[in-house]
């Protein structure tokens, strides 16, 4: 949602007849799941190609299949492309202006953004989507019927703002409405997504947020294939981000949808808020995947409410949960440390790895729970294992090959990606380190040879 944040012109309120904007959400208690590794590398090359976006799963006939070692783990869908339409293969990644700016965007802020990317070496790294959020457009559609960009913060238009990211080698986003207004009371795109859609694609627009605020109360698998269907009759291939706040479980439906759907309510810049959003993401690891993800919504890493540790934690468990990485903070006035965190590029390859397999909470112990592993299977018959401290205070986290999966008779290799360096010698049976307080330490496994527990 684009709500109530840094001088939003709406704040969270129910809206009459016209569907209600989300409450404040509660934890969820995740359980704790024994995560499956899969014993062979896999290879996505050469498998896919370009598809219009369609209702229909595709099957990726080249890659080997696993054999689930843990009846508790579901891989019945492993293979199986979401949203087939040839994006969104590995996580999306770019740059939101909402969590920053709220409605106070213009042409201008969108332009330097673009330089900003380019200029900071993100968009070499992968953050290549500049996505315009909320406010973009006028107050009315016009005598035709069509929206209108704001004439007084867009004088340009949308085209030659889609034309001037693309001359950089970037896409641009847009933002929606599966409603008959958007968050901030501008026209949404219920019952008009034929013509909604057409205009976005001879604009030259490359992905498409599309919200769930004025809705008249209609369920969301009702209201979100219609824009599904009218993106694919354009012909122009557009990223289709579902922002459905994660009320009606999309990720049981979604899939033939969009290329990924909000599992959460928004994130915040707190802790609180940051971590919440992780434990309820958790739930639908199984069901994310190439060509549709989970998304826990968009990085709040630099815009002030947590410190670097905190930061660091948001951008790890991000890449490994294999969520959406768009950069929330104003890239054109970023401290040494967010580009640091931003710019990590082998957490980065964690995100954007080929298996394209979320990363999951696999223990938690101590007081609330607070000390905690997070795990995840990677291509080449790797392992990316994050400890994160929860904790109020340091404590040292220790991950047993038991609750990683690992036969007990295996050594690893093991990379510490944040501090860039491969640890000395190999480890056997179990590896632990002391964490401080709301960091998170994150490591590459790479088991010597590549055998994995049987239960």
């Amino acid at each position: 949602m684009a709500g109530g944040r840094r001088g939003a012109q709406v704040t969270e309120k129910e809206t009459g007849g016209m569907g209600k904007m989300p409450k404040k959400m509660t934890p969820f208690v995740s359980a704790f799941l024994i995560l499956l590794f899969f014993p062979s590398s896999i290879s996505f090359a050469n498998v896919f190609r370009s598809f219009p976006l369609s209702s229909k799963h595709g099957i990726n006939q080249n890659l080997e299949r696993p054999i689930s070692r843990f009846g508790v783990f579901d891989t019945s869908k492993y293979g199986r492309l979401q949203l087939n339409n040839g994006v969104a293969l590995t996580p999306q990644m770019g740059w939101n202006s909402w969590n920053f700016f709220a409605c106070n965007i213009n042409e201008t802020v969108i332009r330097e953004t673009a330089d900003a990317l380019i200029s900071t070496g993100l968009a070499a790294l992968g953050y290549n989507y500049v996505n315009i959020d909320d406010c973009w457009s006028s107050s009315l559609r016009n005598k035709e019927g069509n929206m209108v960009p704001d004439p007084e913060t867009f004088p340009s238009g949308i085209k030659a703002l889609a034309n001037y990211v693309h001359e950089k080698g970037l896409k641009l986003g847009i933002y929606s409405d599966a409603g008959v207004f958007t968050c901030q009371v501008r026209p949404g795109s219920l019952f008009h997504e034929t013509g909604d859609a057409e205009l976005f694609a001879s604009w030259g627009v490359d992905y498409l947020k599309y919200d769930n605020c004025y809705n008249l109360g209609i369920g969301p698998k009702k209201r979100y294939p219609p824009m599904r269907d009218a993106l694919n009759a354009t012909g122009r291939t557009i990223f289709y981000s579902l922002c459905e706040w994660g009320q009606d479980d999309p990720a049981l439906w979604a899939d033939a949808v969009g290329n990924s759907w909000r599992t959460t309510d928004d994130i915040n810049d707190t802790w609180i808020s940051m971590t919440t959003i992780a434990d309820l993401n958790d739930k639908w690891a199984a069901y994310a995947g190439p060509g549709g993800w989970n998304d826990p919504d968009m990085l709040e890493v630099g815009n002030g409410g947590m410190v670097y540790h905190e930061y660091r934690a948001h951008f790890s468990i991000w890449a490994l949960m294999k969520a959406p990485l768009l950069i929330g903070c104003d890239v054109r006035n970023m401290s040494v440390e967010t580009l640091e965190i931003l710019s990590n590029k082998e957490v980065i390859s964690v995100n954007q790895d080929v298996l394209g397999v979320q990363g999951r909470k696999v223990s938690a112990s101590g007081t609330d729970n607070c000390r905690q592993i997070w795990a995840g299977p990677l291509s080449k018959n790797r392992l990316v294992v994050a400890l994160w401290n929860r904790c109020t205070k340091s404590v040292t986290i220790t991950a047993t090959w038991e609750v990683l999966g690992l036969d007990p008779s295996i050594s690893v290799s093991i990379r510490d990606i944040w501090k860039h360096k491969d640890l000395p010698g190999n480890t056997n049976g179990a590896f632990g380190t002391k964490v401080e307080s709301h960091a998170c330490e994150m490591y590459i496994f790479t088991p010597l040879p590549a055998l994995y527990s049987a239960m």
